[in-house]
């Protein structure tokens, strides 16, 4: 019988090479594929990557749309009843623990990184997938949230970016003159997860986690104090009220607010290529205007963290214990290479390429995705909307991208702690003037001591 398998050495510089032998086992002529990009638009442009990988290698891929809600218990089910899919593309909750629970195949899965070269993908992306060495899943694409910030303003104002916490204090100083301009809208809404995102982002940047290898750990309360107390910087030069996610677009839009927190899904709309949700700094709603005078930032620091950090969303293919493995790698590296722009092309502003390049150009795959066509009423690309600068910076997230409990390997836990909402509840009665720092950040760490 004829075997099919691919020289995978040969992917980091030239597209998947076919080899035939008649002496060896066959390899499967058809592998199971999982996807949780299960929108109709992108499902299709999955199954052409599916087509074209078939056009290459003869081995056809049954791309099957799983929702994201319900795709742990579906990996569960299917693994107690040795019938998983070859390859899933799943999300970073579930890289280690699928790993330690034996669904995915850390063997294969390494040696994917290895063959595409481990220099060539983001090293946050890396990391949070790393278990004793090796990998867990093959990072494919992520996004890291922004400071979105008046760069003219800024400019103007002789202020330096919004990379640190008193970087982002000194522009504040600058710039906020309500109601003609806030310097930020910071996220106050208790139950609304856009405030623990951002929490968790400012956290991070200065270094803590409610987390450690062993559970539940106290934060160092000299560094939450100071986390805290820039928090409350932030949250006084924003309007009042119950603040989230459409309160911080809609000022930023119509030119009120100096800076703000977002995740990248804002570019496309900045820049004038959505007609439900258009700018108004201006009377031209497809105007390109506040993307002109927009920077973004997606690592910055506090003043116990220099290094900084980035929250970042990663995305992965893994290879699985039930998989033909030879062709469920090869349609892997496939995807991360020859097939690589179509795999970003699905929803290219919210799937940032965490490989930047190969052996032959470090900087190949960022390139071509930066000409993607971004939009929904509009197209373009982001290289023809923002600046390189811009462009590099947004990408450069995935170097320092982190999320509670991944490194520590309880990710699990951290949600736990996120979901509960009990820090955002504290950080509001603070901001609120009702806590000291000093009282809130003790109540935070005997609040997070009762989470199990």
């Amino acid at each position: 019988m004829i075997a099919i398998s691919l020289k995978r050495a040969s992917l980091l510089t030239t597209a998947v090479l076919l080899t035939v032998s008649l002496e060896s086992t066959a390899s499967a002529q058809s592998i199971r594929f999982w996807t949780t990009e299960d929108q109709p638009a992108r499902l299709a442009r999955q199954e052409q990557l599916a087509e074209n990988f078939k056009a290459e290698t003869g081995i056809a891929v049954e791309v099957i749309p799983v929702p994201e809600v319900d795709l742990g218990q579906r990996a569960a089910a299917a693994f107690a009843g040795n019938d998983l899919p070859d390859v899933i593309y799943h999300t970073l909750q579930y890289a280690l623990t699928w790993a330690e629970a034996g669904i995915l195949d850390i063997d294969a899965n390494t040696e994917v990184v290895d063959d595409l070269g481990a220099g060539t993908f983001a090293p946050g992306a890396l990391a949070m997938a790393e278990i004793d060495g090796d990998y867990a899943a093959v990072p494919v694409d992520g996004w890291t949230q922004m400071v979105v910030y008046r760069k003219d303003l800024f400019e103007a104002n002789g202020l330096e970016p919004p990379t640190t916490y008193a970087a982002i204090e000194a522009a504040i100083g600058a710039l906020h003159n309500p109601p003609d301009m806030y310097g930020f809208v910071a996220a106050t809404k208790v139950d609304e997860n856009f405030m623990s995102q951002v929490l968790e982002h400012v956290l991070l940047a200065n270094g803590l986690t409610p987390v450690d290898e062993n559970g539940i750990a106290a934060m160092d309360e000299g560094q939450l104090v100071e986390a805290l107390n820039f928090y409350k910087v932030i949250a006084d030069a924003s309007p009042e009220g119950e603040l989230f996610w459409q309160q911080s677009r809609e000022l930023y839009f119509a030119g009120k607010a100096a800076m703000i927190i977002w995740s990248p899904f804002i570019l496309d709309e900045l820049a004038g290529l959505r007609d439900d949700v258009p700018p108004t700094i201006n009377d031209d709603p497809t105007s390109t205007e506040l993307a002109n005078k927009t920077g973004v930032i997606a690592t910055f620091a506090g003043p116990s963290n220099p290094d900084g950090a980035a929250w970042a969303d990663i995305r992965y293919f893994g290879v699985t214990t039930d998989a033909d493995t030879e062709s469920a790698m090869a349609f892997i590296e496939y995807s991360m290479d020859a097939g690589y722009m179509q795999t970003l092309a699905i929803a290219p502003e919210g799937k940032f390429p965490v490989r930047r390049g190969d052996s032959g150009d470090a900087e190949r795959f960022v390139k071509a995705w930066s000409e993607l066509p971004v939009g929904v009423d509009r197209k373009a690309p982001l290289s023809e909307l923002y600046e390189p600068v811009v462009v590099n910076t947004i990408v450069s997230g995935l170097e320092t991208a982190n999320r509670w409990g991944v490194k520590e390997g309880q990710l699990a836990l951290a949600s736990k702690v996120v979901n509960s909402q009990v820090i955002n509840r504290i950080v509001r009665r603070f901001i609120d003037d009702e806590i000291t720092a000093e009282e809130a950040a003790a109540s935070i760490n005997e609040e997070i001591a009762k989470i199990q």
